[in-house]
């Protein structure tokens, strides 16, 4: 077994995720175990600058800044990590860092390739904190044509793949994204798509309606009544009867949109409004399981933030009944760090030179090995 620490930065911004693992040192591991997790705010300036960039509203001299400002924030909670944790730093072989997604155009457009740009530099982390990074994980699988994401699905297999039961693993953070794993099935079958939004739409309509950060379980969605208009509107989006496979994010479903919305249904109750995005979040999800996944699932297990989000919970246990829905802490694990968890598994295969993406999932032509590794000034953190 070997050392390595997984970094996640994700949609919803609330956070910086690390994770140190202990993981069998192989190709394809089936023995990885968390040993301590830690979510870092983000930085509130940090954030109004990715934000800023996100709703491009910045310029290029901005973004990379950001590029390197985010390199160091990543190894500045690395470093502090290690240090409250008295890790020995030298135990650990790598690091895995999702990066902080800044656009991502999963197909080609008019004016534009299928492309990702992902901040948060592998140099500066490597050289700063002294351990070997890797980063930048989606860029390979777009260059064969996928599209670049989801790429969680890999780790989905090798950690809840089941000779028995059909299942789906679920995951409500800023985007809604889920995996099926179907008994007995080989990771070539694995299917795995996002849905739309989760928390993204209602967390920003929080902030600027109510001045809270998110609808702690779901409290105001549940005293509001839904508004038909807006839920049509929302509804009709293409990318919801897209077939997979796809993916979404900011881009779409941003704040940028939401404001807008917010903008059109201003003389509404903010109560409705928080529920009608709620609804939203919940009948995409309903949909995907009803027309786009087509096996019968034994159970689905939730993680992310969402997942805590007890309205919201409630309501898709009703509507997915017979289905079993479970959370993920129910087999032991930590929806926070989940994801990270996942990185730690990618960094793995890239280390030792094995594919990771799934080509079902995200729509490439081939297996490719995924990340770019920087190696580190192994004199020790700057």
């Amino acid at each position: 077994m070997t050392k390595a620490i997984g970094i996640m930065s994700g949609t919803s911004l609330d956070g910086i995720d690390i994770i140190l693992c202990d993981i069998e040192d192989s190709e394809h591991p089936i023995n990885i175990k968390t040993l301590i997790t830690h979510t870092y705010p983000m930085p509130a300036d940090i954030k109004a600058k990715i934000l800023k960039s996100i709703a491009l509203e910045t310029n290029v001299k901005d973004i990379t800044s950001l590029n390197f400002e985010l390199g160091y924030m990543f190894a500045q909670a690395v470093n502090t990590f290690i240090d409250t944790n008295q890790v020995n730093r030298d135990d650990i072989i790598f690091i895995a860092s999702h990066g902080q997604t800044l656009y991502h155009i999963p197909k080609d457009e008019k004016d534009h390739i299928r492309s990702t740009l992902q901040l948060g530099d592998g140099s500066v982390i490597a050289n700063q904190t002294g351990i070997d990074t890797i980063y930048n994980f989606r860029v390979a699988d777009m260059a064969v044509g996928g599209q670049g994401a989801p790429l969680v699905p890999y780790a989905d297999y090798i950690l809840f793949q089941s000779d028995t039961k059909n299942r789906a693993l679920h995951n409500l953070g800023g985007i809604s994204n889920l995996t099926i794993l179907e008994k007995s099935k080989s990771i070539e079958e694995v299917r795995a798509f996002d849905t739309g939004p989760a928390n993204m739409m209602i967390d920003y309509a929080m902030l600027v309606l109510f001045n809270q950060s998110y609808d702690e379980n779901g409290l105001i969605a549940s005293q509001g009544d839904v508004i038909l208009d807006l839920l049509e509107t929302l509804m009709s989006n293409p990318y919801i009867k897209q077939q997979p496979p796809k993916s979404t994010g900011r881009e779409l479903f941003g704040d940028t949109y939401t404001a807008s919305l917010l903008k059109q249904y201003t003389a509404y109750d903010k109560k409705d409004i928080i529920a009608t995005l709620t609804e939203f979040t919940i009948l995409t999800i309903i949909d995907a399981y009803q027309n786009l996944v087509n096996i019968p699932l034994d159970e689905i297990i939730f993680s992310g933030g969402g997942a805590h989000n007890k309205y919201i919970m409630k309501r898709l246990e009703e509507a997915l009944y017979p289905i079993k829905v479970l959370k993920i802490e129910d087999l032991g694990f930590d929806s926070k760090s989940k994801e990270a968890l996942a990185f730690v598994l990618l960094g793995n295969q890239t280390i030792h030179r094995q594919e990771s993406n799934i080509k079902r999932a995200t729509g490439a032509s081939k297996s490719v090995i995924l990340g770019q590794i920087c190696y580190a000034n192994k004199g020790g953190s700057l």
